[in-house]
């Protein structure tokens, strides 16, 4: 466990669209596709006659219907966010006496707890393990705890009960499940776990969906830890496109699809990292997220050649725990990753690993 300083605030703050500059090819953003797809792009545009009027009540309760079929939980459990983002910026509302964020992992929440005042101690887990879930090192008088599940940038995938064990009294425990519907089956998911005591589930739909500049997402949690969360928003948080992006991603079609996408996912992440480790490229594993962690030597010197060469990757040293040495790249198709390969093969002598 460390406590934090304002050093590394500007850090904490980078993200992957900062390295996929225009003309790039983009390893950088996990966003699959580039677009969303043509059916979601039909329903939004048929959503726009409504823009002229303020959201409803009754808008706002469909879309929450949605996502409660979608996990089995009540309408009341959900309340639908501007991305998930929006929901890490809501968390000082939970005035949370000492908060642990686990890493490394997604740093919004740390910059958003940080920038209220809110005590804050980190819990780094390890490379040698996977980046592992260790439970007992969290403090125990952490009343707010965060994790993501799979975790970004490792790709780590946490069983469901190691994290339900973080549960507690009087704690809050937030669990980041942003790229959860991009593992097949999402064996590990809490977004249905209604029994959890404190337990806050965060859902994205920005990844799966190509929806980074609409910010679509919603939180799952008992009614009374939402109402806190909200207890600041404005009136008509969320706009119409939103909710219908919500409604439109949950229904059986869509569905469907996610668990296409999600199980082209793995097989293209399967490809990838035999391809990186026939170059002696480190990867971390066991991965299950549709990105990938690497290490290997002169990561700065290596991130450079590659963005000259057209290719932007995600620098890894922003990450608490990490090192200019670790890169995260997105996964794509086969076909899609063969620049990348061949770039990096260009770059490193064989065999090196780091």
């Amino acid at each position: 466990m460390t406590s934090t300083g304002p050093d590394d605030h500007a850090l904490l703050r980078h993200h992957g669209d900062v390295d996929a500059r225009p003309g790039l090819l983009d390893f950088a953003v996990n966003v699959r596709g580039g677009r969303p797809p043509t059916w979601l792009r039909d329903r939004l545009a048929g959503a726009l006659d409504r823009l002229g009027a303020y959201p409803s009540a009754d808008d706002d309760r469909r879309a929450r219907a949605a996502v409660a079929a979608r996990h089995g939980r009540d309408p009341d459990e959900v309340l639908i966010l501007n991305g998930s983002a929006e929901g890490f910026a809501l968390l000082p509302t939970l005035a949370p006496a000492a908060a642990a964020l686990v890493h490394p992992s997604f740093t919004e929440p740390e910059v958003a707890l940080r920038t209220a005042g809110a005590p804050v101690h980190r819990v780094l887990l390890d490379a040698a393990d996977g980046y592992a879930l260790h439970p007992e090192r969290v403090p125990d008088n952490a009343d707010l705890v965060v994790l993501g599940n799979p975790t970004n940038p490792t790709s780590t995938l946490h069983p469901a009960d190691t994290v339900r064990a973080l549960a507690g009294d009087g704690r809050t425990l937030l669990v980041d499940e942003a790229f959860m519907d991009a593992v097949p089956g999402e064996p590990e998911t809490l977004a249905g776990d209604s029994e959890t005591p404190g337990l806050l589930v965060f859902r994205s739909l920005t990844k799966t969906w190509a929806l980074p500049g609409l910010r679509a997402g919603y939180a799952l949690g008992h009614p009374d830890l939402l109402a806190r969360l909200a207890r600041n928003r404005p009136q008509w948080p969320v706009g119409a496109l939103v909710l219908e992006a919500v409604v439109a991603c949950c229904e059986p079609p869509a569905l469907a699809e996610a668990e296409v996408a999600a199980v082209d996912a793995r097989d293209h992440r399967e490809a990838l990292e035999a391809a990186l480790g026939a170059l002696g490229i480190a990867v971390n594993r066991p991965a299950t997220a549709p990105f990938l962690l690497l290490e290997v030597a002169d990561g700065r010197a290596l991130r450079e050649a590659l963005r000259g060469r057209g290719i932007a990757v995600r620098r890894g040293d922003t990450f608490p725990g990490l090192g200019e040495n670790h890169l995260r790249v997105a996964v794509r198709s086969p076909e899609e990753c063969a620049p990348l390969l061949a770039a990096l093969r260009a770059e490193l002598p064989m065999g090196v690993s780091q």
